[in-house]
């Protein structure tokens, strides 16, 4: 029997990655020639995935086409690579599971890169290797452009009747890189004759769940969903995926809910993952009908007046309490909401609106030109942030000249999410220097000399915060990476969202021997699925259960939970206030009215802790 006829009863379980699996284990080479040279690690990966419960096993032949492998001189071994694969997966699994061939899009953020008809040739080699190898169906994986994976699906169908599970990667939730919605896709794809559609990589399954809520159950094909255990790290060089197995199973049934019939992983998923899908779905069925979530569309809304200058952030905050608060650039143009929310914060006597440099590795209005209208509209001061991920030295350093030459003298140097967690995953990341270093170049420029020592003929007047996490299992490290960060120049820390009380006065208790200022950074929450998706999903973000717990109990009620996200902050910053001057509030989703009564509370609470200090 093939795996449609089971789907018509069953929830299927698919295994997870491969390549992101064995870059874990140190192999950054070439992933599907391993096939040849480490068959037994290939066959391992396979077993322990058919061990943890996976039904349906893909070979690992994701990038083992002709356009791939020339990368790496292997364009002569397509058969070679792809049969090995099938025959190490078959060996493997003993027919107690069903085998796909895996066959990945070629098109990135550039379609126009690769013809349509370099596609059809390297596509028909490679899944003429696979069917004369006796696959149980065909996998067309992570296809960003539509034209491409339409191309090769009728080709596919044309050539063989095993079955087709085809699916897309978003560039937004439910929209794709060329602005076609996932609904009309998937309707796209299964008229062509695709047995299984829907989605993978790209997202967790946060994202992929609200997704898969606008997404009808298909009429004639079945529903997949393979999503990423979160977002990647990028930390000292290296991507790291640290997504939580029990998230996944908890995820599970949402999932099943929404329709999904075959369930699996990819980026940076593992066994455990997959154990964790199947155990909590294991004799369950699916469903046959849901209703579908409307997509609400977001409002976006310019203001103007006064400059004055400022003692440097560093020397404020060692003086006295400071709120500043993370108000991002949009990602759309029109402008008058954020300076709305500017409005308010000032008004509430914050001392800084800091503004993140394309967050998520998502482009938004530029935070130069945005901060310099602030300063000029509004008087606020902006503290503009900096990732090495965008610019190389070149451009580093004609970015911080244009700083300069615009008057904004406040920065935060940070790394930046890689550029695969954003909206173009194919797009470079530079990574010329590490933050440590743009800390150097920037107090190099204080000095009036360029990264190369060229003389600026001018000094700048940058005053530079540097970015600490301290949600590691080993807080010391992380303490002492924080002071190598202050031998490379850095003023003062600025921390990733805390959501412990405990947590503060660790950080208290392991960096109270140091004179560099710290501003803890506190984030609302939203709502329980806001919560859940932080906590599992965002590198460098943990939330304590008992406040997972608090966000649950009114996770149907949205005026509530985010009432209970500002009151969880709020004894946040009774603790905070009691041990650090400084308090940095992140606003959600440009929904600055949160951070506005935050800002109210922290400069309450600041308040009234010095008048009981008199006393």
């Amino acid at each position: 029997m093939n795996f449609l006829k089971r789907l018509e009863n069953e929830i299927l379980i698919a295994d997870g990655a491969m390549g992101t699996l064995l870059y874990s284990y140190g192999k950054d080479s070439c992933i599907e020639q391993l096939n040849l040279s480490h068959s037994e690690q290939i066959m391992d990966i396979h077993k322990a995935y058919l061990d943890a419960g996976a039904q349906i096993i893909q070979t690992n032949t994701y990038a083992a086409n002709y356009l791939k492998l020339s990368r790496y001189g292997l364009e002569d071994s397509v058969k070679e690579i792809n049969s090995k694969a099938v025959q190490l997966a078959k060996q493997a699994v003993q027919s107690k599971a069903y085998i796909v061939g895996s066959m990945g899009g070629n098109r990135g953020i550039n379609p126009q890169a690769i013809s349509i008809e370099e596609i059809k040739r390297s596509f028909r080699e490679q899944l003429y290797c696979l069917l004369l190898e006796g696959v149980d169906g065909i996998l067309l994986e992570t296809y960003y452009d539509l034209e491409e994976l339409e191309t090769v699906l009728a080709i596919a169908r044309k050539e063989t009747d095993i079955p087709i599970i085809a699916q897309v990667s978003m560039q937004e939730v439910g929209i794709l890189q060329d602005h076609t919605t996932i609904g009309e896709a998937l309707n796209r794809l299964e008229s062509l004759g695709a047995d299984v559609v829907g989605l993978n990589c790209r997202f967790g399954p946060h994202h992929m769940l609200m997704a898969l809520e606008q997404i009808a159950i298909p009429s004639k094909a079945y529903l997949s969903a393979y999503p990423n255990a979160g977002l990647p790290a990028y930390t000292d060089g290296v991507f790291h995926y640290d997504g939580d197995p029990d998230y996944f199973r908890k995820s599970a049934q949402s999932f099943r809910e929404q329709g999904v019939r075959l369930l699996g992983g990819c980026c940076g998923t593992t066994p455990e993952h997959i154990r964790a899908f199947a155990l909590e779905l294991k004799d369950t069925e699916p469903v046959q009908e849901k209703a579908l979530k409307i997509k609400e569309e977001k409002i976006v809304i310019s203001t103007p007046t006064i400059e004055r200058e400022y003692l440097p952030l560093q020397n404020i905050v060692k003086e006295r309490p400071s709120v500043i608060v993370e108000l991002d650039p949009p990602k759309k143009l029109d402008t008058t909401k954020y300076f709305r929310g500017v409005q308010a914060l000032k008004e509430k006597g914050i001392d800084a609106i800091t503004m993140a440099d394309n967050s998520l590795a998502s482009p938004r209005i530029s935070n130069s030109a945005l901060g310099h209208l602030v300063k000029q509209q509004t008087g606020v001061r902006p503290l503009i942030h900096i990732t090495c991920r965008d610019r190389n030295v070149i451009g580093l350093q004609s970015h911080l000249m244009g700083l300069h030459t615009l008057g904004l003298h406040d920065l935060l140097a940070i790394t930046g999410d890689p550029a695969r967690v954003g909206d173009f995953p194919g797009a470079s990341s530079v990574y010329d220097v590490s933050s440590f270093e743009l800390i150097q170049m920037i107090k190099q420029f204080n000095e009036g000399l360029s990264f190369s020592g060229k003389d600026l003929g001018q000094k700048t007047s940058f005053s530079v915060a540097a970015a600490f996490n301290p949600n590691v299992r080993q807080l010391d490290k992380a303490v002492q990476r924080l002071e190598k960060k202050i031998t490379y120049g850095a003023d003062y820390f600025i921390t990733q969202p805390v959501y412990s009380e405990e947590k503060i006065i660790s950080i208290y208790e392991e960096t109270k021997h140091l004179d560099t200022p710290i501003y803890i950074g506190l984030m609302p929450l939203t709502s329980s699925k806001n919560a859940e998706f932080l906590h599992h999903e965002v590198p460098g973000i943990k939330i304590a259960d008992s406040i997972r717990n608090s966000m649950a109990a009114y996770k149907d009620d949205p005026i509530k939970a985010s009432q209970e996200g500002i009151n969880i902050t709020k004894a946040l910053i009774d603790t905070a206030a009691e041990l650090f001057n400084g308090i940095y509030l992140i606003t959600p989703f440009l929904r600055y009215e949160m951070t506005v009564e935050l800002s109210e509370y922290a400069n309450q609470t600041s308040e009234r802790l010095r008048r009981k200090h008199r006393v």
